[in-house]
C-alpha cells in the first residue's frame, strides 16, 4: 500500500471526527429517480422507496426554481457537465443549500442518465474553516508539531519544529529520527512511538535529550506528546507528534535531582558513619559512604600523633606530616587500590607538598581536571603517575579532617569512570561527610585514651603475679570487656594467708569507667589487707562493706571470699551480693554451692554469713564475675548450667579447663568484664607439714623444743633451730599461762617456716608493757622481735596463734623427707 501523503492523513484524521454526507441520485432522460443513497435520505429526509420511480421536480424544487432546473437539466443530457450550489426541497419543507456535481452517462442500450452528488454547503463551508484553522494551527503554532507514517518517516512537520532542529523541512520529509537528528537518543523516541502505534494509547511528557544541528555544542532536552492518527474506518494511518523544549526546567530537574542525591547520600552516610569508637572503623565507614556514588576511589589517612591517641599539634610552615592509610575503597576494580598507600602504610610528605599545604591551611583542595602535570604535583611518588594516569583519574579532592580546630588527617577523592569533574556542590557535601568523620574519630581517640588510662590503671591494680599455693594449683583469665568503650570494675585476688592458707576474693563493681576502675582498685586492696589480717571471709565483707560506703553514693560492688586450708582441705566462703562458686568433685560431678547470697557491697548494715565445706583432693572450685554467664536475651541460671557442663569434662589439666570454659561461654566477645579464678585441691606432702599433740603428761614447752629441732634437721633448716625452739617455747608458755591448756603444734614449711599453737582460749594475744621488775609479761615482746611477722586467727573451738620465721638464702622449699619421730 502506497503511504499516505500529508493531506490524507489530516483529512482523514479530521474526517474522523466530523463526516461530511454526501448524497447520490440516478435519473433518466424524464427525470424520474432510479437511484437514491442514503446520504440522500439523511440529507433531505426522502425515503428511497417514497422517491424511486417518480419524477423528481415535483418533489425537489419549488415552483419558482423549476424552470432554472429543466433547463440545466436538457444542458447536462447534451453532454455539458455542471457543478454549483442550488437550493433543493426536504421532505418537510424547508430548502437545503447544496454544492452539487453532475455528470452525463450511458445507460444500458444507450439510454441517457444523469448521476448527480451532492453535500450540505454549510457542512463543507465548517469543514474547509477546521481545515483552514487545523492548517494555521499547524504552520502558525510555535511548539513543534510533526506527523509520522506508519515507518516512522516524517510526512509533515511545522516551521517551529524545523527550527528547533536547525534543519529545512525539506532536509526530514521522508526519512527516520536517526537518519535526521543522529545525535538524540532516537531509538528510545521510536520505541515510544512504536508503542503508541501499537496500542492506541497516547503518551505525554516522553523525554528525548541531546544536540541537534541547530545547537550542536550544547545538550537540550524536549517533551513530546504522542498520539497515533486514524480514519474513519480505523485504518492507522500513522502518529503525531507536539514538541516542546524543557532544557532549563530539565536541567533545573537535574540539579534539583543531584542535590536530593546529595542530601540522601549526606543522611545515609551520617546515619553509618561513627556507629563504633574505633578510628580505623569510622574510616572505613567514609569510604562505604562514599564509594561509589560520591566518588570512583577514595581514602583515608591519619597523622600518626592521633592513631596513637595523642593530641595532635600545629603544623608549622616547614614542617612536613607523616600520615598512615587507615581505609580504602574503589568502584569498577579501576586498579587505585594498588596503587595507593596500603592500609597501615605511613608516607612522609615533606612541606612543599599540596597534600601537606591543604592540611596545614585546613581547606580542601580541588583540581577539578587532572592531566599529568597536576597529577606529578598529586602523587607521593613519581612511580604512581602512569598507574593513575591509565587508570583514567580525571578530577582529585582533597579535604582536611578537622575536629576542635585541630588537623587529624585527610580525605581524598577521585573520579574515574563518573564523567562529571568535582563542583562546588561536590566540595560542600565533602566537607559535611569529612567533618562528621572527623568529630567522630576525634571521639574515638578520646574514648581510647580513656580506656587506655582505665585498663592501664585496672591492670595495675589486679595482681601482677600468683603465687604458688601448697596444696592448691590456681588458674586464672582476665578478660577485658569487648566494647571499646567500657572498662569494668572486675578484679580477682589470690592472697597467702598464714599457715599456707590462702584466700581466693573475686569482684565486680556496678558500673564502667575509670570511676569503677578507681573503686576495684580501692576495694581490692582493702580486701587483701583484710584477708591477710586472718579475718574470716564474713568479717572481711562486712570492712569492705563499710569502704565502699564510704566511697560515695552509688559505689556499689559484689564479691565472693574463700579461704582455704590445705591441710584439712577446709573451706569458708562468704558472698556479697555475688553468683555462686561452682564445684567439681573427682568424680565429675558440678554444682553450684548453697552460699547465702548477701547483699552488694555498698549498701550497708547488713551481716554477711560464712558458709564452711570441704574440698576433697582433686576437686576444683570456680569463682567468677557474671560477665562469663551472663547473656542479653537469657537467663543468668542458663550460664550457670553451661558452665557446669563445660567443666564436668574429665581428663583436662587446671588450664585446658580454663579455655573450655572461656572458648564455651564467652563467644564473641563480651559485653563486660570476665573475671575467673580455678583452684584444684592437691595433696599436701608430708614433709611440708609436722605436727605434735600437746595433750600428754610433762613438760609441753620442752617437748615442743625437742619436736621443733628433729624437725627442722630433717627438713634441712637446722640452721633456724635456736630461734625456733624460742619462738615455740615462747608460743607454748604463752598459751599454758593465758588460754589453759595447748592443743596442738604445727610446723609448715613453704615459702616461711611458719609455727602455729592452737588452745582453746578465745583472747588474742596482744603486747603488754612490762616492767623491769615483773617476772613475766614479756613473751610476746620476744615473739614479735624474732619473728618476722606473728598473728592469730580464731577457730572453732578456741584460737590459733601463729610465727613465721624466713627461710635462709638458698634454701629450696622443698626439703628432704619428714622427720624422724
Amino acid at each position: 500500500m502506497p503511504t499516505p501523503g500529508a493531506p490524507e492523513i489530516v483529512r482523514a484524521s479530521l474526517d474522523g471526527h466530523r463526516l461530511v454526507p454526501v448524497a447520490t441520485a440516478l435519473r433518466d432522460a424524464d427525470g424520474v429517480v432510479l437511484h437514491w443513497s442514503e446520504d440522500a435520505e439523511r440529507l433531505l429526509g426522502w425515503r428511497a422507496d417514497e422517491i424511486v420511480g417518480h419524477f423528481a421536480a415535483p418533489l425537489l424544487t419549488s415552483d419558482s426554481n423549476r424552470p432554472e432546473v429543466f433547463e440545466l437539466y436538457e444542458s447536462i443530457l447534451a453532454g455539458r457537465r455542471w457543478s454549483g450550489v442550488f437550493p433543493v426541497r426536504h421532505r418537510d419543507g424547508h430548502e437545503v443549500e447544496l454544492d452539487f456535481r453532475t455528470y452525463g452517462i450511458t445507460g444500458p442500450g444507450g439510454r441517457p442518465l444523469v448521476l448527480a452528488t451532492g453535500s450540505d454547503v454549510r457542512a463543507l463551508q465548517q469543514v474547509e474553516a477546521d481545515l483552514a484553522v487545523l492548517d494555521g494551527y499547524f504552520t502558525q503554532s510555535p511548539i513543534g508539531m510533526a506527523v509520522y507514517d506508519t515507518e516512522l518517516r516524517f510526512v509533515r512537520l511545522n516551521p517551529a519544529l524545523a527550527r528547533i532542529n536547525g534543519l529545512p523541512v525539506a532536509e526530514h520529509l521522508g526519512r527516520r529520527i536517526d537518519a535526521v537528528l543522529p545525535g538524540l537518543n532516537g531509538t528510545e523516541i521510536e520505541a515510544v512511538m512504536r508503542q503508541v502505534l501499537a496500542t492506541g494509547r497516547p503518551v505525554v511528557d516522553a523525554r528525548s535529550y541531546g544536540r541537534t544541528p541547530g545547537d550542536p555544542r550544547r545538550d537540550r532536552a524536549w517533551s513530546a506528546s504522542y498520539f497515533r492518527l486514524a480514519d474513519a474506518s480505523g485504518r492507522v494511518l500513522g502518529v503525531s507528534s507536539s514538541i516542546i523544549d524543557v532544557t532549563e526546567r530539565f536541567q533545573a530537574e537535574a540539579r534539583a535531582a543531584r542535590a536530593q542525591e546529595r542530601l540522601t547520600l549526606l543522611a545515609e552516610a551520617t546515619a553509618r558513619i561513627g556507629t563504633t569508637l574505633d578510628m580505623q572503623r569510622t574510616a572505613e565507614e567514609l569510604v562505604a559512604a562514599v564509594v561509589p556514588k560520591f566518588a570512583d576511589f577514595a581514602t583515608v589517612d591519619l597523622l600518626d600523633p592521633v592513631l596513637q591517641g595523642e593530641e595532635p599539634g600545629l603544623l608549622a610552615p616547614d614542617q612536613g606530616v607523616l600520615l598512615r592509610a587507615v581505609a580504602a575503597g574503589e568502584a569498577f576494580g579501576a586498579g587505585l587500590t594498588d596503587v595507593a598507600d596500603a592500609v597501615g602504610e605511613t608516607t612522609a610528605y615533606d612541606s612543599h607538598r599540596i597534600y601537606t599545604k591543604s592540611l596545614r591551611s585546613g581547606r580542601p583542595m580541588v583540581v577539578a581536571h587532572v592531566d599529568e602535570p597536576a597529577l606529578r604535583r598529586l602523587a607521593p611518588r613519581e612511580e604512581r603517575v602512569a598507574p593513575g594516569l591509565a587508570a583514567g583519574i580525571h578530577s582529585y579532592l582533597l579535604v582536611p579532617l578537622l575536629a576542635r580546630g585541630m588537623v587529624l588527617g585527610g580525605a581524598e577523592f577521585v573520579r574515574t569512570r563518573n564523567p562529571e569533574a568535582f563542583s562546588d556542590s561536590d566540595v560542600a557535601l565533602a566537607e559535611e561527610l569529612v567533618a562528621r568523620t572527623a568529630v567522630c574519630i576525634d571521639n574515638a581517640r578520646l574514648y581510647r585514651r580513656e580506656r587506655d588510662t582505665a585498663l592501664t590503671l585496672q591492670r595495675s591494680l589486679l595482681p601482677q603475679e600468683i603465687h604458688r599455693t601448697l596444696g592448691l594449683e590456681i588458674a586464672y583469665r582476665y578478660l577485658p570487656s569487648s566494647v571499646v568503650s567500657e572498662v569494668g570494675g572486675d578484679w580477682f585476688d589470690v592472697v597467702p594467708l598464714s599457715c599456707g592458707r590462702v584466700a581466693l576474693v573475686v569482684g565486680d563493681v556496678m558500673g564502667h569507667g575509670i570511676r569503677a576502675a578507681a573503686t576495684m582498685g580501692q576495694l581490692r586492696t582493702v580486701a587483701r589487707t583484710l584477708a591477710t589480717l586472718d579475718m574470716p571471709p564474713a568479717t572481711v565483707l562486712a570492712r569492705l562493706d563499710e569502704t565502699a560506703t564510704g566511697i560515695g553514693e552509688g559505689q556499689f560492688a559484689t564479691c565472693v571470699c574463700a579461704v582455704y586450708d590445705p591441710v584439712d582441705r577446709s573451706c569458708t566462703v562468704a558472698s556479697a551480693g555475688h553468683l555462686p562458686p561452682v564445684v567439681m568433685g573427682a568424680d565429675g560431678q558440678t554444682r553450684a554451692l548453697e552460699v547465702p547470697p548477701g547483699v552488694p557491697l555498698g549498701v550497708g548494715g547488713v551481716a554477711f554469713e560464712n558458709t564452711e565445706f570441704t574440698v576433697p583432693e582433686g576437686s576444683i572450685l570456680t569463682l567468677y564475675t557474671d560477665g562469663l554467664v551472663e547473656r542479653r536475651g537469657e537467663d543468668i541460671d542458663h550460664g550457670i548450667n553451661e558452665l557446669c557442663t563445660t567443666l564436668a569434662a574429665r581428663g583436662r589439666t587446671l588450664e585446658a579447663h580454663c579455655d573450655a570454659v572461656i572458648s564455651t561461654l564467652v563467644r564473641g566477645g563480651s559485653e563486660d568484664d570476665v573475671a575467673m579464678i580455678m583452684a584444684r585441691a592437691l595433696p599436701v606432702p608430708r614433709d611440708r607439714i609436722a605436727t605434735l599433740p600437746l595433750t600428754g603428761e610433762g613438760p609441753m614447752p620442752s617437748l615442743a623444743r625437742r619436736f621443733t629441732r628433729r624437725t627442722l634437721a630433717g627438713w634441712g633448716l637446722a640452721p633456724l633451730a635456736d630461734f625456733a625452739e624460742l619462738l615455740v617455747s615462747e608460743l607454748v608458755t604463752n598459751a599454758l599461762v593465758h588460754a589453759g591448756q595447748p592443743r596442738r603444734l604445727r610446723l609448715f614449711r613453704d615459702r616461711a617456716l611458719t609455727e602455729e599453737v592452737a588452745d582453746s582460749g578465745g583472747q588474742t594475744p596482744r603486747l603488754r608493757p612490762a616492767g623491769s621488775e615483773d617476772e613475766g609479761g614479756r613473751g610476746m615482746y620476744l615473739v614479735n622481735e624474732l619473728a618476722h611477722r606473728w598473728g592469730s586467727r580464731p577457730t572453732r573451738d578456741g584460737k590459733v596463734v601463729w610465727a613465721e620465721l624466713e627461710l635462709p638464702l638458698g634454701t629450696s622449699p622443698l626439703g628432704a623427707g619428714p622427720p624422724g619421730s
